[in-house]
């Protein structure tokens, strides 16, 4: 009987201690929170986009004019 009311107890106490532990996590993030988090984050990849595109449209530049460029006549070709 004994065994059971201590187990009972224990059980009890890890059940509030964790919805106490769950609750105070879950009001850390909070809607405004994520709402700025999500925010940045929008930005951060927007930016990175427009980089790669950029980057992109570089590069296509470069094989375009090497492709438009007349072959050499000492040069091997591929």
């Amino acid at each position: 009987m004994f065994k059971r009311v201590l187990w009972l107890t224990v059980g009890t106490g890890l059940g509030f201690g964790a919805s106490f532990w769950l609750t105070r996590r879950v009001r850390r993030y909070a809607p405004h929170r994520v709402v700025g988090a999500a925010r940045s984050l929008k930005t951060e990849l927007r930016a990175a986009l427009r980089e790669g595109s950029l980057a992109m449209r570089e590069r296509e530049a470069e094989l375009r004019e090497l492709v438009s460029r007349p072959p050499d006549e000492g040069a091997p070709r591929r």
